[in-house]
């Protein structure tokens, strides 16, 4: 065999090596979302951070599944989220469309962080869910959203602990999140909690309203339960060694 052939069957080699690489790695990760879906004790994944306590605020959080979701809690959502982001909505490309934001909201595959008083005063949520996006397994956070009466109190950066103390423990390979541009004050709240840009969000030429910001997660500190994640494959953990360096 010449050396052309033999370097032309070694780059075959390679290729056919990645390929089988890039697979594994998607099925691993598919695995994950697919486990961090099926959770029926979320909570106790992250049970230390759903009590919040500062000065004379108190705050107790659950978890839910939408479909487990009281009416009455899911509306308050939809409510606050209309209150919070109509305007802000209007003055974009996006545009407000309650009915496609309803739909979001009450997808199946949505789960819900609920925050409130210990006198039952409803005070701030956060929807996300457990997903792939981009090849990649990701907690998505869909909104982060506070009554007035609780803002600036650390409660959104305590929403935010919450989440990333999740996609930790599900392997997730971080916290994704799409922020406004013309909205300054949420920007700087997000990059505040170590959040930054994305290499999924896209070019200011090709979307100047929005941005897509994430936190990553160190998933190597995490020892997988059995019952509840899906252990690294050895494609998987060489996929994260190259991609670590």
């Amino acid at each position: 065999m010449g050396k052309k052939t033999q370097d032309n069957a070694n780059k075959n080699k390679e290729k056919r090596q990645a390929r089988k690489l890039e697979q594994r790695r998607i099925a691993d990760a598919m695995a994950h979302v697919t486990n961090a879906n099926k959770l029926k004790d979320i909570a106790s994944l992250c049970k230390e951070l759903l009590v919040y306590r500062n000065n004379d605020l108190e705050v107790e959080m659950y978890i839910q599944r939408v479909t487990d979701l009281e009416k009455n809690v899911l509306q308050w959502a939809i409510d606050l989220t209309e209150r919070n982001m109509k305007k802000l909505y209007e003055t974009c490309a996006w545009g407000w469309n309650k009915d496609k934001k309803v739909e979001e909201m009450t997808d199946d595959g949505a789960w819900y962080l609920i925050a409130r008083e210990k006198s039952g005063t409803l005070l701030a949520f956060s929807h996300f869910r457990f997903d792939m996006d981009f090849g990649d397994p990701v907690l998505y956070c869909y909104e982060v959203q506070v009554e007035s009466e609780g803002r600036r109190r650390g409660l959104g950066q305590r929403v935010l602990g919450v989440l990333e103390r999740l996609a930790l423990a599900t392997r997730m390979r971080c916290v994704r999140l799409t922020a406004l541009t013309h909205n300054p004050a949420a920007s700087a709240f997000f990059r505040a909690c170590g959040y930054s840009l994305d290499e999924t969000s896209p070019s200011k030429e090709d979307a100047a309203h929005y941005e897509i910001l994430s936190k990553a997660t160190d998933t190597d500190k995490v020892e997988p339960s059995p019952s509840d994640q899906c252990p690294l494959s050895e494609g998987m953990k060489a996929v994260q060694v190259v991609s670590s360096q």
